[in-house]
């Protein structure tokens, strides 16, 4: 059982949390502070916590799931758990099971617009994993799903949507969507043999690239734009600065014509930059 619990583990790339968990904390945070004018518990920090370990491992576990014939077509991924063999359906199933029991269980915990807007978050959870392939806008909803993180946050300890944490939902999309686009450009020429639907496969990497950058201008404009709707004041402004120089060189890190630093550019540059981002609101928050 730990040995599948450990293979488990590697196949969802449990690690990966790292982009989505600081936002999350990010929204507790700063909605707490913004609403109330004090931090949240720790009860309830512990209870964003599991939520956001529940609803993570559920998405990724199915998304191997439902994509494992895709997986075993793919030179990059057919050595992943499901298609090498070293987990079955039925065992995915049971993961997947006790993902969504762990993500009801904490969401219960937390305010009552929560639990209203769970079935939401649950049908982007599973929604997501279809649409690469139907629509090259996939790396979009992505974002859409991921940025639930910030926004679960958010509504967690405050109860309530404002229209600041939909400024901060729509940056953290945005970002999102912005380093898939970057991610899915190794698989431009597979997507397009098969079928499958990317921004790359469709507009070509050189375009991909651009479209990504875009989209983290965006970002940039969103997280700029929170310095100002809020009392955060200069510590912030300096992980803003660090978060911006961060962009600029994941995008200096990748050309159409050279990806061989793509994944430092897609996991270091984008789990440096959550972790930078919420500590220095945190930061801000507990210094003022």
């Amino acid at each position: 059982m730990l040995r599948k619990v450990k293979i488990f583990l590697e196949m969802i790339k449990f690690e990966h949390t790292l982009f989505a968990l600081p936002f999350a904390y990010m929204g507790a945070v700063l909605g707490s502070v913004v609403v109330f004018g004090h931090l949240p518990s720790w009860a309830q920090i512990g209870w964003v916590s599991l939520a956001m370990v529940g609803a993570r491992t559920a998405a990724m576990s199915l998304n191997r799931l439902i994509d494992k014939a895709i997986d075993a077509k793919n030179p990059r991924t057919k050595n992943r758990a499901i298609p090498a063999g070293l987990l079955n359906t039925a065992e995915m199933i049971v993961f997947i099971a006790v993902s969504f029991l762990l993500l009801f269980w904490a969401t219960s915990q937390l305010s009552s617009l929560s639990m209203k807007l769970l079935p939401i978050a649950v049908f982007f959870l599973v929604f997501y994993s279809y649409t690469k392939r139907f629509t090259w806008l996939c790396h979009v909803i992505l974002g859409m799903t991921i940025a639930l993180a910030p926004l679960g946050g958010w509504v967690a300890i405050t109860g309530k949507i404002d229209l600041v944490s939909l400024v901060f939902y729509i940056a953290v999309a945005s970002w999102t969507a912005g380093f898939d686009v970057i991610y899915a450009c190794q698989d431009e020429d597979y997507d397009r043999k098969e079928g499958l639907y990317s921004i790359p496969s469709r507009f070509g990497v050189a375009a991909a690239l651009r479209i990504a950058r875009g989209m983290h201008i965006v970002t940039a404009l969103g997280l700029g734009a929170l310095y100002f709707m809020t009392d955060l004041s200069w510590w912030y402004f300096a992980g803003l600065v660090i978060a911006y120089a961060l962009m600029v060189k994941e995008h200096r890190l990748v050309k159409p014509n050279d990806l061989s630093k793509l994944n430092t550019a897609f996991f270091t540059m984008n789990g440096v930059l959550s972790v930078v981002m919420f500590a220095f609101t945190l930061l801000d928050v507990v210094v003022r």
